[in-house]
């Protein structure tokens, strides 16, 4: 039997992990979280914050073979600084990396992001995992992620004896998923940068919760991105829903932001442009050719299944 203890288990991508899981009873599963509120209630919980002693005790305690670091902060509540939300991603990182080092643990599995290759004029039309993370320091996600895969590329070469499996995961979407992305979805007229069609990659709920069991289990060890098959841009997003675009030229757009964001009339500063011009746009080849898994749903059809779900 394999122990599995997952952190930030309490989540969207953990619940949804835990349901795989719990089909094989080959395995014992250990659910940590700062809170069970949303896990079935005979599931084995320990509380556990990442930012604190909490990894160290937790895994010190269990002694689980793999473990799954799901624990970030992807979207950040209203209020929260940017500091708070380091301390989760990078330090919490950190500490689960270290408690995984220090008592023995086989596997460590990793949520990455496309985000930690950044929101660069000059990134490829596909990325693929040799391609360098070059998180943007105006994005504290993408900047989080980018210290954190240094943080385990540097453990790689120290202690080679633990595995690892860092998924560097594309925009996630389930049924009635909710987030600062699908926000962008529910206005009047999808945004866009005049020359920039800003392709997003999606990957369906389900499916990532098969991949990291896989990875968790019997998967093979390496980075890889995890998108479905194909992407869609701004033109074929707003022609699903059925909603005009509004093309502005990059200049014009950063004006406006910088003006909006010191009035509270927008939450986002000029660096947000980026985001809209750059988007990352994931090669898949790898996760299906080398860790053997295929997407069932396409990026088209993970937007399709969500929108649907939605009622859009």
């Amino acid at each position: 039997m394999s122990r599995i203890l997952i952190t930030g288990a309490a989540g969207m991508i953990g619940r949804a992990l835990i349901e795989e899981l719990a089909r094989d009873p080959a395995h014992e599963i250990i659910a940590s979280d700062l809170s069970n509120q949303t896990l079935p209630p005979d599931l084995n919980f320990r509380i556990l914050d990442v930012t604190g002693e909490d990894a160290d005790i937790v895994i010190e305690d269990l002694k689980p073979d793999v473990v799954v670091h799901l624990a970030s902060i992807v979207t950040p509540p209203d209020g929260m600084s940017r500091a708070a939300a380091h301390a989760v991603d990078v330090q919490g990182s950190r500490n689960v990396l270290d408690a995984c080092l220090k008592h023995g643990v086989k596997r460590l599995v990793v949520t990455s992001s496309g985000a930690a290759y950044g929101y660069h004029a000059d990134n490829p039309a596909m990325l693929v995992e040799s391609d360098p993370c070059r998180g943007n320091p105006e994005f504290p996600y993408a900047d989080h992620k980018r210290q954190v895969e240094e943080m385990l590329a540097q453990a790689r070469k120290d202690a080679p004896d633990l595995e690892q499996v860092v998924l560097r995961v594309g925009t996630v979407l389930g049924a009635g998923t909710e987030n600062q992305i699908t926000a962008l979805f529910h206005k009047p007229r999808l945004l866009a940068v005049k020359g920039s069609d800003s392709p997003f990659v999606f990957i369906w709920t389900r499916d990532l919760a098969r991949i990291l069991k896989r990875a968790a289990t019997d998967g093979p060890v390496g980075i890889y991105n995890v998108a479905g098959d194909g992407a869609l841009g701004v033109t074929a997003l707003a022609q699903k829903l059925g909603k005009p675009i509004l093309r502005l030229p990059a200049f014009a757009l950063k004006a406006a932001l910088f003006v909006a964001k010191p009035l509270g009339l927008s939450r986002y500063g000029p660096e947000q442009v980026r985001f809209l011009q750059y988007r990352p746009v994931l090669a898949n080849d790898a996760l299906k050719s080398q860790f053997g898994y295929t997407p069932e749903k396409t990026s088209q059809e993970v937007f399709e299944h969500w929108q649907a779900s939605v009622g859009l």
